[in-house]
């Protein structure tokens, strides 16, 4: 696993590096969209626990006001659809608000691929994904999980599908989430607001 990790590391760098310049553009498009649509910062922070369960703070475009109950998963949340901007509703639909997590990739916080980092008072999850390890490598921008069901999948299905990545960690698996990734967002599959039952861990206050 450490050969293939090494190598992982210096592709997420650079890719992520030249992402983040090319992209630099969309970046500025949408931070003045949020600043003329409501009050507050462009960029939300929210912590997360990282590899070994370190805590880090996660970077998302702020998607909702800021009056919005913070380390709450939006299902969670009553009328959330009250709390999401208009500009913040199309980012979270096109998952345009995860860009900034590049910066975490940069920083070695995050990977492209790997289980998505838990809030750091999802305990329950955090326990679960013990049992299989998940907890012991870098999050990922996108994970097995995600394009496993994502918000309308129960917490020990995302931590059980988080273990099938541990047990098939390495290139072929990356490939086959990322191109599958790709095809979610497009399709804009398994992406679930308000308190409906789901067991969405994501998308929280952004």
């Amino acid at each position: 696993m450490k050969p293939y990790t090494l190598v992982k590391r210096a592709v997420d760098f650079f890719l992520s590096l030249i992402m983040l310049i090319v992209l630099s553009p969309l970046f500025l498009i949408i931070s003045i969209s949020i600043k003329i649509d409501s009050k507050g910062p462009v960029f939300f922070k929210q912590k997360r626990i990282g590899k070994n369960k370190k805590e880090f703070y996660i970077l998302k475009f702020r998607s909702m006001m800021c009056d919005a109950p913070s380390n709450m998963p939006t299902h969670a949340l009553k009328n959330s659809e009250s709390y999401i901007t208009a500009t913040g509703n199309i980012l979270r639909k096109t998952s345009l608000d995860e860009l900034p997590q590049l910066i975490n990739i940069i920083k070695g916080e995050m990977s492209i691929i790997g289980p998505r980092p838990a809030l750091w008072n999802q305990y329950d999850l955090i326990k679960e994904r013990d049992k299989y390890g998940a907890n012991d490598i870098v999050p990922g921008l996108t994970g097995w999980a995600q394009i496993n069901g994502r918000d309308r999948i129960s917490m020990e299905d995302k931590a059980r599908y988080d273990g099938q990545y541990i047990e098939n960690y390495g290139l072929l698996m990356d490939l086959k989430v990322f191109f599958k990734s790709i095809l979610c967002v497009l399709k804009r599959e398994d992406i679930v607001e308000g308190n409906s039952g789901s067991n969405a861990e994501d998308k929280s206050k952004e």
